[in-house]
């Protein structure tokens, strides 16, 4: 079979003040970290059964706020021409986010599956790895055979669903099965950690779902909170071999599943009082780990924010290492000042009102390199780009980068020379992707909320798009009216005996 394979992938914080624009893709193509990560395990899978692999651009951008529609529009229509030249082909595969938006796009994603299913028709099939983050719509729905979404979280995961989007999609073309999904909304709005019960023994379940009868694939979206589009939200889809009502009746069981625990599953970060309080009183040996996860860069913030670090200051505590904060211009100053000197720095607070403000800090600079990076496991490494190693009197270590990114690696911090196991605390600004790592070194993980962009209180979310009957913001979604302002279909109101799952 030829197999033609592609991808536009990024996440949009539509609450983002700066948006992305095209030059911010371009600076991946041809390298994208997920696709340098899964490329060998494709050229295998497609030499290992006889296929003909066609690989179009690949292009990612570090999350941030609505893609510039003119930089949209170029980058769909340069995959399509691609595609256009390679046909005909057998099956497309797309490892796309799920939750792009662009201006006058609340659905890149859908836009780009359906000008991918106009040219190839009805016959290719065409698959789909999806974050678990997406917005899973309709329009994506309509126009894909398969669609699967990562099922950990952090994203540990990747090759995996890749290998299924893989089988299904040629199985699929090789007439070999006839796909069919049904989905269930949720109707809940949060962030699900499934490195602790009781989502771990829920993700286990769905694994276990898994080749039982006629089930293909189970998937639960959990939705990105930060996007403001009318299909947002956490669902669940089914895939199963031409089986629709098993499919709609698993999907409902399963949303059912998760309605039900909700307040289990609910993430709750402390305040920052609360975590210096716990740091301050945690015993001697393994280092806290602390996620700032409001300054995450993997969620669309700016990474410079100095709120924690201001606290860290104003308590006294020492022996703390921080990062990764983006400041271009600390970075410039003390590329010039050189390694071994010690400057008076500005560092942080540079691009907003939830970067807090800049902090003046009397600094030793360590270490500086031109091309650090770190490693996000199991897939390939992040560049950092030219970073830097500072430390102050009190021997808190920071690490500067000038590239926007969240922490992923431990390498982040050890690159640069500094010894994590002998820091009382480490403070990574992530929102759950540094867990994979950074875990195995901790007494404890604490996640923290500070007063930057990604704040967890969804209930006070200012929405203007997406319906504003959603738990936890109401007791009941299914027993309140749904915001009349919003008209999509999936938020029709339903009857109050109705409970997650009934579509």
């Amino acid at each position: 079979m030829k197999v033609f394979i592609a991808g536009i992938f990024t996440e949009t914080n539509t609450f983002s003040a700066f948006p992305t624009g095209k030059a911010a893709f371009e600076v991946n193509r041809g390298c994208d970290p997920f696709f340098a990560g899964m490329r060998p395990s494709l050229e295998s899978w497609a030499a290992g059964g006889g296929h003909t692999l066609v690989v179009g651009p690949v292009m990612s951008a570090i999350p941030a706020g609505r893609t510039v529609r003119s930089a949209w529009e170029a980058l769909r229509d340069e995959l399509l021409a691609e595609l256009s030249a390679a046909m005909p082909v057998d099956a497309v595969l797309l490892p796309l986010h799920g939750a792009m938006v662009a201006e006058g796009y609340d659905d890149c994603e859908g836009d780009l599956l359906e000008c991918v299913r106009a040219i190839v028709g009805p016959k290719v099939a065409v698959g789909v790895e999806l974050d678990l983050h997406c917005h899973f719509t309709e329009r994506m729905q309509r126009c894909a055979d398969v669609l699967v979404a990562f099922k950990e979280y952090p994203h540990t995961d990747v090759l995996d669903r890749l290998a299924e989007v893989w089988r299904l999609t040629l199985d699929t073309a090789a007439g070999r099965i006839r796909p069919v999904t049904a989905v269930a909304d949720c109707r809940m709005v949060g962030l699900w950690h499934t490195t602790r019960e009781p989502m771990v023994g829920f993700v286990r379940r769905m694994k276990a779902l898994e080749g039982q009868g006629s089930v293909l694939s189970v998937s639960f979206g959990h939705g990105f909170p930060f996007g403001d589009v009318p299909e947002a939200g956490a669902k669940v889809w089914v895939v199963t071999n031409d089986d629709l009502p098993r499919a709609q009746a698993l999907a409902d069981e399963l949303a059912r599943e998760l309605w039900d625990m909700r307040t289990e599953t609910r993430s709750m970060p402390l305040g920052l009082a609360q975590a210096l309080d716990q740091l301050q009183s945690a015993p001697q040996g393994k280092p806290l780990v602390l996620a700032d996860v409001a300054d995450n860069a993997g969620g669309g913030a700016s990474a410079d924010s100095t709120f924690f670090l201001s606290a860290l200051l104003e308590s006294g505590i020492g022996h703390v290492a921080l990062g990764p904060i983006w400041d271009l211009g600390a970075i410039q100053i003390c590329r010039e000042a050189g390694v071994g000197s010690t400057l008076r720095l500005r560092v942080g607070g540079k691009c907003g009102p939830t970067s807090g403000p800049p902090v003046d800090l009397d600094v030793t600079v360590r270490a500086f390199l031109e091309d650090h990076f770190q490693t996000w496991p199991q897939v390939t490494r992040f560049s950092c780009g030219p970073s830097v190693w500072l430390q102050t009197a009190d021997g808190i270590d920071l690490v500067l980068t000038s590239v926007r990114q969240q922490a992923v690696g431990t390498d982040l911090f050890t690159g640069l020379g500094i010894d994590l196991a002998a820091k009382r605390a480490i403070v990574v600004k992530s929102t759950q992707h540094f867990h994979a790592a950074f875990a195995p070194l901790a007494q404890q993980v604490l996640y923290v909320d500070t007063p930057g962009l990604l704040r967890n209180d969804f209930e006070h979310f200012d929405y203007r798009h997406r319906s504003l009957t959603y738990w936890p913001r109401v007791d009941d979604p299914w027993g309140s009216p749904v915001d009349g302002s919003v008209t999509d279909r999936h938020h029709d109101p339903v009857s109050s005996g109705d409970r997650p799952g009934t579509t």
